[in-house]
């Protein structure tokens, strides 16, 4: 059913204002455009034109969507471009009440972080050239994210000073300034005092520099120059699944539960200032876990 005159004639005031107003790009206005379309497309078979709609056609409307197998990010995503639209109408005094004001969010489901499998990890560990200075400083960063589960932004921002190597840790300072001690192990430690003997005072040359993984211009390096060179390695590797500056951080936190950390010291590890924020690596975990039952079961 083609969408009502009356209404396409709002929906196009509508976009154009967005792109006016907030410069938004073509594929979000084409995605904009869709969700209204439907939304009037679906109140028009009622007979009904946008601007009579209430909150509890609004809802209808979800529900609708909702039994045609749409998720509950899909659903949040429309919600949030019709109440954008009847701001409008009612900022334009074309509506009397805002008819999403009352209508609830739905609740998304927290998404679980990518991980990778420690085959996987192995085979990313494995990929830089260690003969090479920059190949021998990404292995070495990589082995040190993997053992301590750093955020990159800690990684990159590492200095000598924050690094004992006869303690084997770690002092980092996180999110907030928060300060916290993590151990390495010992096959980091021992790429982190090879790579401190051999790579780094080449990189620096004749700059004097507290940095503790520089750049090939003896400067601190950004994630994202790291983080490029990570979806590098992980092509080299094979590794085909999505990934983020954070996988090898989720790969840490979901290892060590699979190998039976407590989740407290998991929190402390990571620097979690709430444990709610770490108990979602248990989800993962928790699937591992009835994975290698039902592998290794007789009953399973």
């Amino acid at each position: 059913m083609a969408c009502n005159p009356v209404d396409q004639q709002l929906i196009d005031t509508f976009l154009d204002v967005l792109w006016m107003e907030k410069g938004l790009g073509q594929n979000t206005l084409d995605a904009y455009r869709r969700d209204l379309g439907a939304f009037a497309d679906w109140s028009g078979r009622s007979g009904l034109l946008l601007i009579a709609l209430g909150g509890s056609d609004i809802q209808r409307y979800l529900a609708h969507r909702f039994q045609q197998g749409i998720s509950a990010r899909s659903a949040a995503r429309q919600l949030s471009c019709l109440r954008g639209f009847y701001r409008y109408l009612l900022r334009e005094n074309r509506i009397q009440g805002d008819p999403t004001a009352l209508v609830e969010n739905p609740k998304l489901g927290r998404p679980l972080p990518k991980s990778l499998t420690e085959a996987d990890v192995e085979a990313l560990l494995n990929q830089p050239n260690t003969e090479d200075v920059l190949g021998l400083r990404d292995r070495t960063m990589l082995e040190v994210l993997y053992a301590t589960g750093l955020r990159v932004s800690e990684l990159v921002g590492l200095t000598l000073h924050q690094v004992n190597l006869r303690q084997g840790v770690v002092r980092v300072f996180g999110k907030g300034g928060k300060e916290r001690l993590v151990p390495m192990g010992e096959e980091a430690l021992s790429w982190l005092e090879r790579y401190i003997r051999e790579a780094r005072p080449l990189l620096l040359g004749v700059v004097q520099s507290d940095v503790m993984f520089p750049s090939n211009r003896a400067r601190q390096m950004t994630r994202q120059t790291f983080w490029h060179s990570i979806k590098r390695y992980t092509k080299g590797a094979g590794i085909e699944k999505p990934l983020s500056p954070h996988t090898l951080r989720h790969a840490f936190a979901t290892h060590l539960l699979n190998h039976g950390a407590d989740l407290r010291v998991l929190q402390l590890l990571l620097g979690h200032s709430d444990l709610s924020t770490t108990q979602i690596y248990t989800h993962i975990a928790s699937t591992r876990i009835k994975s290698l039952h039902a592998q290794h079961h007789p009953r399973g």
